[in-house]
């Protein structure tokens, strides 16, 4: 099977099922993008880079620039497929991510070829992520620019043979009429990888807490309102008056990542510390960390807090569950498909750092309970992500469309 992937880095979404295409022999896998960096490499997947010839022009309408910018993706990605032809690669199948651009013009590049897309998310003004804080409210220019944003998504529902969302709540943003040809399939854990290690201590090159025995833990891209940064900071403080010996750390960096950032250029980090006095020996900001520092610190968590507003879910939480973590988790859609309260995990109202304390203190106070709810954490992780299983059934939709075999089986599963 010859397969050419298209997504603006390199391998993102598609990093697993390269990596297991690019292995048999028997395919030929070309993965299109614009990341450049040549030490990132899969054996038997070949680079194909394009280059959007510029950003979008300042003049043009901010709700437009979006589907300009998608437009002006689509063509660097048309002139790469045009090299690629000259060498004689015609895949059988495309699969891309929708939103940036770079499939917007692959059934024109490639007019036999069936399409797949990767929908991760689809705006709405009301009812998920936009108008969930109540002290953000939307005005009429945002309602109008979110609903153009789709603009680029919406031609790629069209255009598509077949697509695939992570997460039943992330499909449940798409239009209803275009839900018959988009299976769910989640991208999977690694649960070997990501497993408990009993009475496993934190060290990590700048930082030693093998000596503390109450530990929270805090995992996200960014420090931003769109993963509870602000309202877990105000939680911590709770948590440091109550319990004098517990240690926080949090994983991620300093930016923002979704939603808007501070309009004066102040970092959410610098602001909620200036908003909330901690005592800072014991909140522990470590930055972004490789993949194998990471898993040393949800195996060492005695409480894994993840915040969400109603958006795309988070592999870290899957990942942190698969540890056998004890998640404690918002109360919100992208959430509550994985999580039970007080049977795999533990819910919050997002917007009650207070609860949020008081949960953490739970978990603390009931050691016995929370060994029942870890175990089942655990068994999540294997029953419904596990990597292995997922990737047979992502690769058999990616074979059954690439044969034209389109029917009704839709290879969904949960989460």
């Amino acid at each position: 099977m010859r397969i050419l992937f298209l997504h603006p880095n390199f391998p993102a979404q598609f990093r697993h099922l390269a990596t297991v295409l690019g292995s048999n022999p028997k395919n030929q896998v070309v993965f299109g993008t614009k990341n450049e960096r040549p030490e990132w490499v899969i054996p038997g997947v070949k680079k194909a880079l394009f280059s959007p010839s510029r950003d979008p022009h300042p003049a043009t309408h901010h709700y437009v620039r979006p589907l300009e910018s998608a437009v002006i993706y689509g063509q660097a990605v048309y002139r790469m497929a045009e090299q690629l032809k000259t060498e004689g690669f015609v895949p059988d199948v495309i699969y891309g991510h929708s939103g940036w651009g770079p499939t917007t013009f692959a059934k024109d590049i490639y007019p036999e070829t069936p399409l797949m897309c990767y929908f991760e998310w689809y705006y709405h003004a009301y009812g998920s992520d936009a108008n969930f804080d109540p002290n953000d409210p939307l005005n009429a220019d945002d309602v109008a620019r979110i609903r153009v944003k789709n603009a680029p998504i919406l031609i790629d529902l069209a255009s598509c043979d077949w697509g695939v969302s992570p997460t039943y709540w992330q499909r449940s943003q798409f239009p209803p009429e275009f839900h018959s040809k988009l299976s769910v399939i989640h991208d999977g854990v690694d649960t070997e990888y990501f497993k408990p290690e009993p009475g496993a201590k934190l060290v990590l090159p700048n930082l030693d807490l093998s000596h503390v025995d109450e530990l929270v833990t805090y995992v996200a891209r960014g420090m931003e309102p769109y993963r509870g940064f602000p309202e877990f900071i105000e939680a911590v403080g709770y948590i440091q008056e109550r319990r004098p010996n517990c240690h926080v750390v949090v994983v991620g960096s300093d930016r923002v990542c979704y939603g808007k950032s501070l309009p004066n250029g102040e970092t959410y980090k610098d602001y909620m510390l200036k908003k909330v006095p901690l005592d800072l020996t014991r909140v522990h900001f470590v930055g972004s960390l490789p993949y194998g520092l990471y898993l040393k610190v949800i195996q060492a968590s005695d409480v894994h807090v993840y915040l969400t507003r109603p958006f795309v879910l988070s592999w870290s939480m899957i990942e942190s569950l698969s540890t056998g973590c004890l998640v404690l988790g918002s109360d919100t859609q992208p959430v509550r498909e994985v999580i039970t309260d007080g049977e795999n995990g533990l819910l919050v109202d997002f917007f009650s750092p207070k609860q949020i304390a008081d949960r953490v203190d739970e978990v603390f106070n009931h050691p016995t309970r929370m060994a029942q709810i870890r175990k089942k954490a655990r068994e999540t992780a294997i029953e419904r992500y596990a990597m292995p299983s997922l990737l047979k059934r992502h690769i058999q939709l990616i074979e059954d469309v690439a044969s034209g075999v389109l029917t009704n089986k839709s290879f969904t599963v949960l989460g």
